[in-house]
């Protein structure tokens, strides 16, 4: 088993900045996967994206199998949504917000193109919870969290309930 990383939690820089496009796959691009999954898998959640864990490159990695059943992991480097359709509210949770969950409402089929970790081309269709899992990870990409897709209020509590916690010397970092 690889090496866990550190899950960063709002409100760390890294989660609110874009991440760059891969150009190489090498070595150490294997080694960061192989620790994402790793890491995901320890938290334990359903994706993970590489500025969760301090890396600003566009990789992500998800496995929506039960965590008692055999393990599927899928890696997409450089993932863009090509087209979205339809309407589904979720309650979204991530390792990168501590204590808070909502229901968010995002398209409920998402069209994505990327490459997988060997530089292959795929493209996925994902509806429901899998659409869910990959538009919340691209967004990580993208700099933005699931708290931006929540109302004004629900953010501005959970910025004071999260102000209250760091005070206390509360969460700032999972694993």
């Amino acid at each position: 088993m690889s090496e866990t990383y550190k899950i960063l939690t709002y409100p760390e820089s890294v989660l609110l900045t874009k991440s760059d496009v891969v150009e190489n796959i090498d070595e150490d691009t294997q080694k960061l996967i192989d620790g994402m999954a790793a890491t995901m898998y320890a938290a334990p959640g359903i994706g993970l994206a590489a500025n969760q864990v301090g890396n600003l490159q566009r990789i992500l990695v998800y496995d929506l199998s039960p965590q008692d059943k055999d393990r599927n992991l899928s890696v997409l480097i450089n993932p863009e949504i090509v087209h979205s359709e339809g309407k589904i509210e979720y309650e979204e949770g991530c390792l990168s917000v501590v204590d808070f969950a909502s229901e968010v409402t995002r398209p409920s089929y998402v069209k994505v193109q990327g490459v997988d970790r060997h530089g292959n081309p795929v493209t996925i269709e994902a509806e429901d919870l899998f659409a869910v899992c990959l538009q919340h990870e691209i967004d990580h990409l993208n700099g933005v969290l699931f708290l931006d897709h929540v109302s004004t209020l629900k953010r501005a509590m959970y910025k004071k309930k999260l102000k209250k916690m760091l005070k206390k010397g509360g969460p700032v970092t999972k694993l």
